[in-house]
């Protein structure tokens, strides 16, 4: 997983800009660079539903097009994943339409940037598993997948693991 820390620069507040401008920042070295030609079975979670980089899609396919790299399908997305700790069910809606739902693995934080309730809702900011399931359009399989297929596809130590204690997954 590539997670920033706290900044030193109050200018910056850590969670509010620091942690989603990092995760930012991470998906744009990965298109600047060729790190998974070198690497092609190295895998990345970006958190924070990969901080802007769904909103601005179009921007790093046109980058990515100037810069004479691959389609992002290619160059990136089949090394790169995004985690679900967006914190409304608006930016749930977004990464799941704009990311393939093979790339987006389910993440919810006890303590995470957030840690309020939500006066609108009267559920906890970090509580990301209620927004997933409110999308409306999406499969059970792709339900599946976010919840546990991609993560057991990403980690397969883990997914060994879950399989040899008896909790085997569905087959995709």
């Amino acid at each position: 997983m590539i997670h920033v820390t706290s900044s030193c620069n109050p200018n910056f507040h850590h969670t509010g800009a620091h942690y989603i401008n990092g995760d930012t920042t991470a998906f744009m070295q990965l298109i600047q660079g060729n790190l998974f030609k070198d690497f092609p079975t190295l895998k990345f979670v970006i958190p924070h539903g990969g901080g802007a980089v769904p909103f601005h899609w179009g921007r790093y396919r046109g980058l990515a097009q100037e810069m004479k790299k691959p389609l992002l399908t290619e160059h990136v997305m089949k090394n790169v994943y995004f985690d679900t700790c967006v914190y409304h069910l608006p930016g749930i809606e977004l990464l799941t339409k704009v990311i393939p739902v093979d790339n987006i693995l389910f993440a919810s934080e006890m303590l995470g940037a957030v840690k309020g309730i939500d006066p609108e809702t009267g559920h906890h900011y970090d509580d990301t598993k209620r927004y997933i399931d409110q999308v409306t359009g999406l499969s059970e399989e792709s339900r599946y997948k976010i919840f546990e297929g991609n993560a057991r596809r990403v980690y397969p130590r883990l997914d060994a693991l879950l399989t040899q204690r008896g909790h085997a997954g569905k087959k995709l």
